[in-house]
């Protein structure tokens, strides 16, 4: 069942649940803050119809600056712009920032702890048919090893508005990342969001499913199959990859004993990177890794892909079957 006081739709896991692209909630919450601190500006490279700062850019044009195809020149900028006391968001796909600017990053954004908001879109490999060179699947891990940096994985359209409202409140360098394909739009304006905080969707007691972006929704879809086969899922969504929720995942694993980690993300530096070092030191279990093994992406229709890739709802029921195993064994 889902947990007790979930704020998700009722229609979560029926066919009628609403189909709407996690970037739309960037632009959305773009212009929110632009409504609300005059200090916000945005930076895009070439890009901003496809990531939604276009959004932005139509309502505060003086607050908005094309770069061009200059990522790494846009890093530099933004470090400018937030020494100089405002707060940039700096946007394009996320094979561009963090991956081609990532040393401008690391030297000027980082180190320097400035306010700089990194923002990679069209991430994972349901950005479709642009292929392995446009499937960012390493952003994560890139960020996550940077000291200082904070790093959020929004789980559908309404998180991600939240979670651009809330990089604007922290000081110091933050990326967050978010997909291109219509994903299920699941939760609601009163579901709670804090970073550094995770937030548990669905009771269960017999293995924790620790997950990180649009991906949490096929990982309900599995638990609702897996509670047929006697198999309870506590289904957790983990939207702050860095800081991690210590105490909650640390529960999770020693009342269930287990831990399956899901992500469009490789399974190397990501999520189950992050989830299993913090385990190994406090309370290690069995655990398995949804994701990407170690391979690039290719071209073809998201759903193929997440399937072939084995990160679907199928995928995450048979990596939960096996794990179980060895708890059991």
């Amino acid at each position: 069942m889902f947990a007790k006081g979930s704020h998700l739709k009722k229609d979560t896991l029926s066919k009628s649940v609403d189909m709407v692209p996690t970037r739309d909630g960037f632009g959305i919450g773009l212009v929110e803050l632009g409504e609300n601190n005059d200090d916000v500006v945005v930076l895009c490279a070439d890009l901003s119809d496809s990531t939604r700062a276009g959004m932005f850019r139509e309502r505060f044009p003086e607050r908005f600056i094309q770069m061009g195809i200059a990522e790494q020149n846009m890093a530099n900028v933004a470090v400018g712009l937030a020494l100089s006391g405002k707060i940039p968001f700096l946007t394009t796909y996320a094979v561009f920032c963090p991956g081609r600017n990532w040393d401008q990053i690391r030297i000027s954004g980082a180190y320097n702890n400035a306010n700089v908001k990194y923002v990679g879109a069209h991430t994972g490999v349901s950005v479709g048919p642009d292929g392995g060179t446009h499937q960012a699947l390493e952003d994560i891990a890139l960020t996550r090893v940077l000291p200082r940096m904070t790093v959020l994985v929004p789980c559908d359209v309404e998180e991600t508005r939240k979670i651009t409202l809330a990089a604007a409140e922290i000081t110091g360098p933050v990326y967050f990342r978010f997909a291109r394909v219509a994903t299920p739009a699941f939760t609601k304006p009163e579901t709670p969001f804090k970073v550094g905080k995770v937030q548990i969707f669905r009771e269960g007691q017999d293995v924790a499913i620790i997950a990180a972006g649009p991906i949490v929704h096929a990982a309900l879809v599995a638990a609702d199959r897996l509670i047929e086969k006697d198999i309870s899922c506590r289904v957790i969504n983990c939207p702050s990859i860095k800081p991690l929720d210590e105490k909650i995942i640390d529960q999770a694993a020693r009342d269930c004993g287990v831990v399956v980690t899901c992500e469009e993300h490789q399974v190397a530096g990501g999520l189950g990177g992050a989830v299993a070092e913090f385990l190994a030191k406090t309370y290690p279990v069995p655990m398995a890794f949804i994701g990407m093994q170690d391979s690039f992406g290719e071209s073809g229709k998201p759903e193929e892909l997440l399937k072939k890739y084995r990160m679907d709802a199928t995928a995450i029921e048979d990596a939960v079957q096996k794990v179980l195993r060895k708890k059991r064994s």
